[in-house]
């Protein structure tokens, strides 16, 4: 997935219409290693032995060895020292987390609850009352502290629990009454939460983005919840092959005519990510962005561009990735640039964050698709991708990073290797009932209407609901459509009720504007809303 629309909407230039992708590396040969402890390895092994026939077929006839990636297969996988708790993953941006509810959130299978205080400071715990498991998140912010809806345990600070309201007075409360918390940093814009309740938070793993932090730098951020899996978003992010043809035209920058070889190089591999530069095979001589990625989900797209003044000019765009669970992931996605186009200041930041949308939504049909079928397959990706050299390079290095560190993950899909989640997936389902049947139509948290279903395929629950400025636009616009609406009814009463044709044309005249700008607010909130539709699936 990558933003062709933002090349646009920055000025950036009409010679980078894949600016926004990533790139991937050529496979190295790795030393054999001393299989590690860790029961979850046996299958590094299973699938290091039962490799080569794929190898073997793939250098085959017809010349087909000397595109695709790695002809030549290894006999074993590196493993690395990994632990995925002990990592910082992006939960929020800071701007959205709500003032006055606690907000439900996911990494990997885990369950948090994150909040603010009524000091203002981010508390995180898990996500459930230690007295008979009720989900905190679906609770309330009683004077700083989070009650649990349940039975009305209220919980401050470090998890301690500070009132039972069902508990003699003379009674003291039960020193298990506590819940289990984690460390949340509030850093350049981003909560970020570190997984790990045995090992003491490592800062020096916190990332920080050099270019957001200088002055002036100016950014557009929107926070998508995706229907499959963070590899599946990561692997799509990292291809910038795909973007002249999936968002063909989506603005000027992708035409699917500009479909050509791409060049990578690879300049830094460690067992927490890689690195490298990336180019149009026709664009030599004019540069090339500047790839990287970081454990356990930060991927980011530098580049340095010059202007006809001379001046230039540094554009960035992270994506933040975050595990949600088997089949779902959370991206926030984060573009910048040292000097904003007019255009930028001119059209609402709404507008941006629905071509965003859009973008996804170009891809999310056959993203899912790959999603399930890696789930029903259940081999690993080499024996299912046929991986190029000249468009697919970043891919298949992060399959292969997966390899040597999914063991410290609880799934993964690698490229020799595998993990299958151990735990089916979790499906909530709300209580029968009228009540329910509201509930599920108005969220929590700025729900407005029955034309939102509860799923990750609908725009409004994918984007709207985690986006505070949107949430308020959507609502301005709802306002506005009513008051408009009825204006132009009682306008149009008084044009009937009157006498003089001279009123009935001003009272009519009228009631056609209040009805075109009603009209208008409606389209906005669908533009906000509805799903993009290519044009071939259209009834």
């Amino acid at each position: 997935m990558a933003f062709p629309f933002l090349s646009f909407s920055l000025q950036l230039t009409a010679t980078s219409p894949i600016l926004f992708t990533k790139v991937t590396i050529p496979i190295i040969h790795r030393a054999t290693c001393t299989a590690p402890t860790n029961p979850r390895l046996h299958l590094l092994r299973r699938y290091s032995a039962a490799g080569t026939a794929v190898s073997n077929q793939t250098e085959g006839g017809g010349g087909r060895g000397e595109v695709l990636i790695n002809p030549e297969e290894e006999k074993r996988v590196e493993a690395a020292d990994y632990d995925w708790t002990e990592e910082w993953y992006p939960l929020y941006l800071t701007r959205n987390v709500p003032e006055d509810a606690p907000l439900g959130l996911t990494v990997f299978d885990r369950k948090i609850v994150l909040y603010k205080d009524g000091e203002g400071t981010f508390r995180c715990y898990e996500d459930r009352c230690p007295h008979r498991l009720a989900k905190l998140s679906e609770g309330q912010l009683i004077d700083g502290r989070l009650e649990c809806l349940y039975h009305g345990w209220q919980f401050e600070g470090d998890g301690k629990c500070v009132k039972i309201p069902q508990l003699p007075a003379s009674a003291k409360i039960p020193k298990a009454a506590c819940v289990k918390t984690y460390e949340v940093k509030d850093s350049q814009g981003v909560v970020w939460v570190w997984m790990s309740t045995k090992t003491p938070p490592n800062p020096e793993k916190l990332p920080w983005f050099e270019h957001f932090a200088r002055p002036g730098f100016f950014d557009i951020s929107t926070t998508h919840e995706l229907p499959y899996d963070h590899s599946i978003l990561l692997e799509n992010l990292m291809d910038p092959a795909h973007v002249p043809i999936s968002h063909d035209r989506t603005d000027f920058s992708a035409e699917r005519e500009d479909a050509q070889p791409l060049v990578f190089e690879v300049t830094e591999r460690t067992n927490r990510g890689f690195a490298g530069t990336w180019r149009r095979e026709k664009d030599s001589g004019k540069g090339s962005t500047l790839l990287r990625f970081d454990a356990p989900c930060v991927l980011q797209n530098n580049r340095e561009l010059e202007g006809k003044d001379g001046v230039k000019r540094n554009f960035s765009a992270v994506f933040l990735c975050r595990p949600t669970g088997q089949g779902k992931s959370m991206l926030i996605a984060r573009f910048g640039v040292t000097k904003r186009s007019p255009l930028v200041s001119v059209l609402p930041q709404w507008y941006w964050h629905k071509e965003a949308c859009k973008v996804f939504e170009q891809d999310m049909g056959f993203l899912s698709s790959q999603n399930e079928v890696l789930m029903k397959e259940k081999v690993p990706t080499k024996d299912l991708y046929l991986n190029l050299k000249s468009s697919d390079t970043w891919v298949s290095e992060y399959r292969k990073w997966m390899d040597k560190v999914g063991h410290g993950m609880p799934y993964y899909f690698g490229n020799r290797t595998i993990s299958l989640p151990k735990v089916p997936p979790v499906v909530e389902h709300a209580p029968a009932g009228i009540i329910a049947a509201l509930s599920a139509s108005y969220p929590a948290k700025g729900g407005i209407g029955t034309m939102y279903a509860p799923n990750l395929a609908n725009r409004y629950f994918r984007h709207v609901i985690h986006c505070r400025s949107c949430s308020k636009v959507i609502k301005s616009f709802e306002l506005w459509k009513n008051i408009l609406s009825a204006t132009a009814v009682v306008l149009t009463t008084l044009a009937i009720l009157v006498v003089s044709r001279q009123w009935k044309a001003v009272l009519l005249g009228s009631a056609a504007l209040c009805s075109a700008a009603a009209y208008a607010c409606l389209k906005a909130i669908e533009l906000n809303t509805n799903n993009f539709i290519r044009t071939h699936r259209r009834l």
